[in-house]
């Protein structure tokens, strides 16, 4: 089973609602060290109480939790390892560390010491070490991790770490990075080290969070994490395991990590999982160098530049022309888009993010990469893009596979016109699925959506006010078909910036989503770009305008409805404040009444799943709902069928040309030889063709029916993706005149192609080849043309 089809049980059979007091009353009551309010922190395994956002907070918070009964520490070592204890103020580092009277002082004793497997590192509640940080040495083993992790009196605070910026700069003084030094920037480090459990400490590593950093040099280090796990490749031995298996982070609190705001080329903050090398990836082996089963949950981030969580790979020759390499469609990828981490096997796998909270975050607060078999669930974010001066998201996976994000909720993204949004459907994922995730009040939008994907799904979501652009860019075509199905978009139309503002590269599907205009002024806009759902297919989605008014650009949508869907709560009274683990809760405020006209108006597709966000099955009754809500009306479809496939319908006319032999007068000799011109044949607009870099025009491309075909229009494709752009100025149509072996043109262009251009209006053309001359470039152009597809028509046929 895939991780998105595994449901979590609902709320009432859920694990308990785990709280801790917000993250702001934390931090004062640990820094005024009030014995009744350290109390009322100290529960480690809780999940902190949501913040309001914008709107008005319709639930009232959860009361304060009580304190805990005990510390890990106070209690025997279930491994049967050796506990060493640490107290910052009673210990001495010439004891013997191993009871509490006995305890050591610092944290550079435990730097200088090996740690066997199944060990302690156990730090006294109450007590901090400033200006210090932890890295102890050894690895755990299977059943026996290395913990870090807190003893003493149950009524004290958290063990403090304050590492307050004092840890190596990652770059030499030309500002290249330094591979000794790179991954020893957190205040608690682990680096190429496995096996180990860190919970129930508080973390920091800034001395002036207020005072931002904005240039650093090899001498003033300006690289800060809370916990740095790294595997550095080039510090391997031979032979050495280059996979590190099992973490386990939970119940810490982090804050103040500090950082410039602007791009360093290594990403930093709370928690942050790396792979380092010096040299290109391909000097490195295959099927190595990741992390497996590893689980960050019930930790709560405040303040922290640039993540709270990340994954990411860092090769230090990843940017260069000699990173980047072609897929097997012969489409390039920048070695920044890391297709390469699909293509030798390096995703870390079995990852578990959940249960976390996220409160002013400076760039993107969760943001991973590189990794496989991952479950990311009830986290919350509370504002991110904080103080970063570029693009990031608030949740999102890049350069990944079969991974879900799902139960979610984030609110207080930035008013930013690249990315900001709370989600983002990235470069090179491969089977990703967003669904169940609850947004509000996010003023750059819903979802930015890059390309270079294969089936990403987002359904059974809910969407308020995310009012900046519902689905944002589209910079790449993808591998195959994106859907977004039973997804709740309600906005504010006089708010909105567009629904989509780019153009749709690649097929992208709408099914059973509500777009619910708020406005009483202003209809939605749904694009600023001509053709820019040139590619989208909408079939039975609800179109609903508060103003009765309906914008001209709305999508055609034969089985659509312009219904108001009669959600069992007032749009305006949407619930805030709740909590991640109320999730559902907020969601049924947007559930449909049993009078809904959208009840069994959706048409089922596999993409559905198999439950909406309220934990319903999919479905009851004749047909889906729709929007992210399922009523229980009608009987229960067990095992629903998909009998009218909506990829069926997008064009059912037969394409003349599909399939025939195509000659090109020049074609490119790289990608591993896939921009051949039987690309342009072939139906798949996801491969292409491309003239040589020297080509000449005219460039020639001739299709071979085999016989004399009737035909009275042809489609033409040009291939676009980030910093591609049309490139032909001029063609011309000919046919091959069998009578007297020569070309005759019967239609000629000089406004171009680009996407989707549909030649008509030259009557009917009966011969047994067709040639497209290709006969100038856009001026502005450097390079040769690239096309995606040729197709070619009857009328009727």
């Amino acid at each position: 089973m895939r991780p998105f089809d595994i449901e979590p049980p609902p709320d009432d059979e859920a694990p308990p609602a785990r709280r801790r007091l917000t993250a702001r009353t934390v931090r004062a009551a640990l820094r005024s060290l009030f014995t009744a309010l350290a109390a009322a922190l100290l529960v480690g395994s809780l999940v902190p109480a949501a913040h309001a956002a914008a709107a008005p907070e319709r639930a009232p918070a959860p009361a304060p939790a009580v304190a805990k009964k005990s510390w890990p520490g106070n209690t025997p070592n279930p491994t049967g390892g050796k506990d060493y204890f640490i107290d910052a103020r009673g210990g001495r580092d010439n004891a013997s560390g191993t009871s509490p009277k006995t305890a050591w002082r610092t944290l550079a004793k435990a730097n200088a010491t090996t740690f066997k497997p199944g060990d302690r590192i156990l730090l006294k509640a109450g007590e901090q070490w400033q200006d210090e940080q932890l890295w102890p040495k050894g690895s755990g083993s299977a059943g026996k991790p290395i913990t870090i992790s807190a003893y003493g009196d149950p009524n004290a605070g958290r063990p403090y770490i304050a590492t307050n910026g004092n840890v190596p700069s990652p770059f030499n003084a030309d500002g290249t990075k330094n591979p000794a030094t790179v991954g020893l920037t957190g205040a608690i480090v682990l680096r190429n080290q496995q096996y180990f459990d860190i919970n129930n400490v508080e973390l920091s590593n800034d001395d002036d969070f207020a005072t931002n950093i904005t240039k650093g040099t090899a001498t003033t280090p300006y690289i800060r994490d809370g916990i740095m796990v790294s595997i550095n490749a080039d510090l391997l031995k031979s032979g050495e395991d280059s996979v590190m298996d099992h973490f386990r982070i939970s119940d810490i609190y982090v804050h103040n990590i500090d950082g410039p705001s602007y791009w360093q080329k290594i990403h930093y903050g709370a928690v942050d999982f790396q792979v380092f090398g010096s040299k290109s990836y391909k000097a490195y082996g295959t099927g190595g160098y990741h992390f497996k089963d590893v689980r960050i949950e019930d930790n709560t981030f405040e303040n922290v530049e640039l993540h709270a969580v990340q994954f990411a790979f860092n090769w230090f020759a990843a940017d260069g022309a000699d990173a980047g390499q072609y897929d097997e469609n012969g489409k390039w990828h920048e070695g920044w888009e890391q297709l390469w981490v699909r293509t030798r096997d390096l995703y870390s796998r079995d990852v578990y993010i959940g249960h976390n909270y996220a409160e002013s975050i400076g760039q993107g607060a969760i943001q991973l990469a590189n990794t496989k078999n991952m479950k990311v669930e009830y986290n919350e974010v509370n504002g991110f893009l904080k103080r970063y001066d570029a693009v990031s998201c608030a949740l999102y996976l890049w350069a990944g596979a079969d991974s879900v994000m799902q139960y979610n909720e984030v609110y207080d993204g930035p008013n930013n016109e690249f990315d900001g949004t709370p989600w983002d459907l990235e470069y090179t994922n491969f089977n990703v699925t967003y669904q169940f995730n609850y947004s509000h009040d996010n003023a750059a939008g819903w979802m930015a959506y890059m390309g270079n994907s294969s089936n990403s799904v987002a359904r059974y979501n809910l969407s308020v006010n995310d009012n900046g652009v519902l689905v944002k860019n589209m910079l790449s075509t993808n591998y195959s078909p994106t859907y977004f199905t039973n997804n709740t978009f309600v906005y504010d139309g006089a708010d909105l910036d567009y629904v989509h503002d780019e153009t749709f590269l690649s097929r992208v599907y709408f099914l059973n989503n509500i777009f619910y205009n708020t406005s009483k002024t202003t209809d939605t806009p749904w694009y600023r770009r001509t053709g820019a759902l040139r590619q989208a297919v909408f079939s039975n989605n609800d179109y609903y305008e508060a103003s009765g008014t309906h914008s001209t650009q709305e999508p055609a949508d034969p089985k659509g409805s312009r219904a108001d869907p009669r959600f069992v709560g007032d749009p305006a009274e949407y619930v805030t404040g709740a909590g991640v683990q109320q999730i559902r809760k907020a969601a049924a405020h947007f559930a449909l009444r049993e009078d809904s006209p959208l009840i069994d108006a959706g048409r089922y597709n596999p993409h559905l799943g198999t439950k909406d966000f309220l934990g319903t099955h999919i479905y009851y009754g004749t047909a889906p709902d729709i929007g992210m809500a399922e009523t229980k009306v009608g009987p229960k479809v067990a095992d629903p069928v998909d009998n009218d496939p909506i990829e069926e319908e997008a064009d059912n006319r037969v394409d003349l040309a599909r399939g025939k032999p195509v000659t090109a007068s020049s074609t490119h000799p790289g990608a591993n030889g896939t921009l051949t011109a039987d690309k342009l044949t072939d139906g798949d607009l996801t491969t292409r063709w491309a003239a040589a870099d020297d080509a000449t025009y005219p460039i020639t491309l001739d299709i071979d029916f085999g016989a004399d075909t009737t035909f009275d229009e042809v489609y033409l494709d040009e291939y676009t993706d980030s910093g591609t752009n049309p490139r032909v100025q001029s063609f011309e149509l000919q046919r091959w005149d069998a009578g007297t072996g020569q070309w005759v043109p019967f239609a000629t262009y000089t406004d171009g192609i680009g996407h989707d251009r549909t030649v008509t209006g030259f009557g009917t053309v009966t011969t047994s080849r067709l040639r497209v001359a290709l006969t100038g470039q856009i001026a502005t152009e450097q390079y040769t043309p690239t096309m995606t597809e040729i197709s070619v028509y009857r009328s009727g046929a």
